[in-house]
Parts: C-alpha cells; sequence; structure tokens
C-alpha cells in the first residue's frame, strides 16, 4: 500500500471544502430570497385627515360687574349648576341704599316744588281774573301798568311750574339710577348654564370704573352640545370641505377617556388662519354632544376627520406600494422601472419650486401610478397597478390592475436565519 503525505490530505481536503462552499452558494443564488408577502383583500377604505383640537364651549357667557365695591357674599362655586337670573354673588349694597334713599328724598323735595309753583300760579290765575272783572265794571279801578304786573307774574310762575316739573323728571330719573345701581349688586346668571370658571372671593373688592372686571364664566348647553377648534392644514382643506358638504362623520378620542370614540360633524370651516413657522394652518370647529359631560373645556383632542369612503373594493397593502426592490432581483425587461428618473426629477423640480402648475397638477395625479411586484420564478416582475384613496395606514384602493383577491405582493424579504 502507498503511503499518502498528510499534507496531501489536507490540502485535498481544503479544497474540497471550498468546492463544496463555493457549489453551495452557487445554489443560494440560483434561488429565490425568501420574500415577505400580503395578499390583496377585498373591503372598505376610508381616508381621513388627522389633526389635533381643543375642546370648548359653544358659548361662554362672562358675568362682569357693572358697580364698585367689596363682594358681601359668593353664592355658587365651580361646576355649580344655575339658572337664569338666579343670584350669584353680593357686593355690599349699604352705599348704593343709601344712594337711593337720597334720590328719593330729592324727588320728594321737588314734588313739593311742583306743588308750591302750582298753588302760586293759581293764585296769580285767580288775581289777573278778579282784576279783568274790575276793569270791565270801570277802567278806573285797575291801571294798564298793574294789569301788567298780573299778566306778566301769572306768565313768570307758568314757566317756573314748567322748570319745576322738569325738576321732578330730573328726580325721578336719578332715582332710577339708583335703584338700577342698587338692583347691580346683586350679580345674576343671565343665562342657564354650569359655572366653568369663577374668580371672586367673599371680601375681594371690584373697581369698575375704568374696565368691567369678569367675575364668573357660564357655559349653557354644554350638555346638548360641544365645540371642538382644530387646526388643519392648508393642504387638507379642500378635503375638508367636501367632508363637510357631504357631511362625512368626524371621530376622536381624548387622553381623560383612552378606550372611549366620540363622534361629531363638522359644523364650519373658517377662513381666518395662522401662520407658525411657515405652515399655514385654519380653525375647523367640530360639533358634537356630550350627554354625559365627558368632555370639559379645555381638553386636547386627537381627531380623524373621513374625507372619503369606498365600500367593497379590492384594496393593495400599503407595504406592497411602498417596497422598491434591488436591481439584481428584477427580471431585464422591468428593471427600468427602478430607474425612477422622471419621477424623482419631477419630485425634486416640485419640491423646489421649479415646475410650472400644470406640471406640478399632472405630476401629482400621475403619483396614482404605481407599481406592485410580484414572483416570477427566480425573479420579481413589476405589475403596473393605479390606485385610489388610502387609509395612510393598511390598504390603499385599487383602481385598475392586472391583480385578483387573493393574490400575494411582494412587501420585502426576510432576514436570513
Amino acid at each position: 500500500m502507498r503511503y499518502v503525505p498528510v499534507k496531501t490530505i489536507i490540502f485535498l481536503l481544503v479544497v474540497a471544502g471550498v468546492g463544496y462552499g463555493y457549489a453551495q452558494m452557487r445554489e443560494r443564488n440560483r434561488q429565490p430570497p425568501n420574500y415577505r408577502h400580503a395578499e390583496v383583500t377585498q373591503g372598505s377604505v376610508v381616508a381621513v385627515v388627522n389633526a389635533t383640537g381643543t375642546v370648548q364651549p359653544v358659548l361662554s357667557v362672562s358675568v362682569g360687574a357693572f358697580v364698585s365695591g367689596p363682594i358681601q357674599r359668593v353664592l355658587v362655586d365651580f361646576n355649580a349648576v344655575v339658572k337664569k337670573d338666579e343670584l350669584l354673588a353680593e357686593i355690599d349694597p349699604r352705599l348704593f341704599k343709601a344712594g337711593k334713599a337720597q334720590a328719593e328724598a330729592q324727588l320728594a323735595t321737588k314734588r313739593a316744588e311742583e306743588d308750591r309753583a302750582k298753588a302760586l300760579l293759581d293764585q296769580a290765575k285767580n288775581d289777573e281774573g278778579r282784576a279783568h272783572l274790575l276793569q270791565k265794571e270801570n277802567k278806573n279801578f285797575i291801571s294798564a301798568a298793574e294789569m301788567d304786573q298780573f299778566k306778566f307774574n301769572r306768565i313768570a310762575l307758568d314757566a317756573q311750574l314748567i322748570v319745576a316739573k322738569a325738576a321732578v323728571q330730573q328726580a325721578e330719573a336719578s332715582l332710577e339710577t339708583a335703584k338700577a345701581n342698587l338692583n347691580y349688586t346683586e350679580i345674576r346668571s343671565p343665562v342657564d348654564g354650569i359655572v366653568i370658571n369663577r374668580k371672586i372671593d367673599p371680601g375681594q373688592t371690584l373697581a369698575s370704573q375704568f374696565q368691567t372686571p369678569e367675575l364668573f364664566v357660564v357655559a349653557p348647553d354644554m350638555k346638548t352640545k360641544m365645540h371642538i377648534l382644530a387646526a388643519v392644514d392648508e393642504a387638507d382643506i379642500g378635503l375638508i370641505k367636501e367632508a363637510q358638504r357631504r357631511a362625512l362623520p368626524v371621530r376622536f378620542t381624548v387622553d381623560a377617556y383612552p378606550d372611549d370614540l366620540f363622534e361629531g360633524q363638522i359644523s364650519q370651516v373658517r377662513m381666518s388662519s395662522t401662520t407658525t413657522q411657515n405652515v399655514v394652518t385654519y380653525p375647523v370647529v367640530v360639533a358634537t354632544p356630550n350627554p354625559d359631560l365627558k368632555l370639559m373645556p379645555g381638553m386636547t383632542t386627537s381627531l380623524s376627520f373621513q374625507v372619503d369612503e369606498v365600500k367593497s373594493t379590492l384594496r393593495v397593502p400599503n407595504a406592497a406600494l411602498r417596497y422598491f426592490p434591488k436591481r439584481e432581483l428584477v427580471r431585464p425587461e422591468d428593471r427600468k422601472l427602478l430607474e425612477g428618473a422622471n419621477d424623482s426629477a419631477d419630485a425634486s423640480e416640485e419640491s423646489a419650486g421649479k415646475l410650472s402648475a400644470t406640471d406640478k397638477a399632472q405630476s401629482r395625479k400621475n403619483r396614482n401610478r404605481r407599481h406592485v411586484w410580484i414572483e416570477d420564478g427566480l425573479s420579481l416582475r413589476a405589475v403596473p397597478v393605479v390606485v385610489g384613496i388610502s387609509d395612510n395606514r393598511q390598504h390603499t384602493q385599487l383602481v385598475t390592475g392586472e391583480i385578483v383577491q387573493g393574490q400575494k405582493l411582494v412587501t420585502g424579504i426576510r432576514a436570513a436565519q
């Protein structure tokens, strides 16, 4: 038996191992990767626009004070349910009662002066009448000068009576003012509602000469309806207006009740824009019922405005639309689609503002023309599709394309074990 050196045996084993590894590598290269898939399904697609907002009452009535003085009593607290004309607080009325008594005394004085002026006028009329009778009997009994004196005395007293009547009216107006000021010491609710803010305490002094102080804020009908003021990006306002026209629902959540889903309707799209860091937003008012008073003023909401819905349609998984394969995995006739020279150029020019308005509109229309990928032997084949609305999470509506329900679309490659 011929002896084989150990070095030769080792060398042959290494060559065999390298050859086997190379053969295995070529075998793996001939096999397709382990792709991830998602199926085309049938169902509904709901397009939404997301935004944040703040809960506000439909109406907030500010209750102030017209007169000044120290607060004597506060009869309601936060969250109190009040009725119209219910007493909320009272300002110390002593000065205003004294003012009313003074006005009543002045009125009594002016009325007495009016009565005195009436009596003097009546006396002057009687004197003038007697003088006329004496003159008729004998012209020498009363001279012309004396007749003039009687006449003009009566005219003067007549004018004095008019002044006295005007003084009485002025005193009556002063008394009405004093009564009104006394009534203003009682702070009453102008509406039925809930006290959502109280800004005074007993003993606090009000100064209403220059600015009416705000004492309470009362919100009526909080159980019937609440408003949510949302800030919506200008790019979505067209969709929001169309959703308002079609009366599509708005769904939202609040952090206080994370398991509850609330629903409302778009009430108003306001034109008063706000610009923050070059981002333009518009206020959109959403009306929603609040029977359990769960929604409280100031709560932050996360809203989803439903802007469109398609029922019973083929749905393409969004992951399949986002997948972009490597060039070597795609069959040769579809590799030109991976270059994306025109699309990327249009996108960069649009972002840089170089496209005209017409080209920009056409570029945005072409965004609905997409490609999905399916396995075709050892390679991937592109299938052109036209898509519609998307729910931005899982599915996008399929408008046209040579794919069917249940077909598996490539969404990625599984990691090697």
